[in-house]
């Protein structure tokens, strides 16, 4: 399986933390060089490791935005 690139351009935010310290965050993040999107996952400490998360463009997080209100 070809190794995941990214680079966390900017970080948000931090919706939680669980017991072991994996932290649920939103950030602005590139994947494989791509444009930057919004990316809500967990983390480890340090960024040394992810779980599985979902990302949004700019237009999507502004509608899921709205749904909230």
């Amino acid at each position: 399986m070809a190794e995941i690139k990214f680079e966390m351009i900017e970080h948000i935010g931090v919706l939680s933390e669980s017991a072991k310290g994996w932290k649920k965050e939103l950030n602005l993040i590139s994947w494989n060089g791509n444009a930057p999107k919004y990316d809500i996952r967990e983390w480890a400490p340090n960024h040394e490791k992810m779980g599985k998360g979902i990302t949004l463009s700019a237009d999507e997080l502004q509608g899921l935005k709205e749904l909230l209100k």
